[in-house]
């Protein structure tokens, strides 16, 4: 346990050759990951914005209308005074 044995080097030496070696594969890798990056936010800018719409109501949806037979049974139900 107190020292590397071949497997334990073998192991390494292949990571250090993926990660610096291959031509250029991480280069790449960022370089469409940053691609990835500036189209999102280009149609992030050209989707309309969420504060003009006349027709939301804060976020919240409106409960559905009661039917004209509900509201005379909940008129019925309530105390009057």
């Amino acid at each position: 346990m107190g020292s590397l044995s071949i497997w334990h080097w073998l192991i390494v030496l292949i990571v250090v050759l993926v990660v610096f070696g291959g031509g250029g594969k991480i280069s790449s890798m960022m370089g469409d990951f940053a691609k990835g990056i500036k189209s999102f936010k280009k149609h992030m800018a050209d989707d309309e914005p969420m504060d003009d719409s006349a027709n939301r109501t804060g976020g919240h949806i409106s409960p559905p209308a009661a039917s004209t037979t509900e509201q005379a049974a909940q008129r019925d139900k309530t105390p009057q005074r």
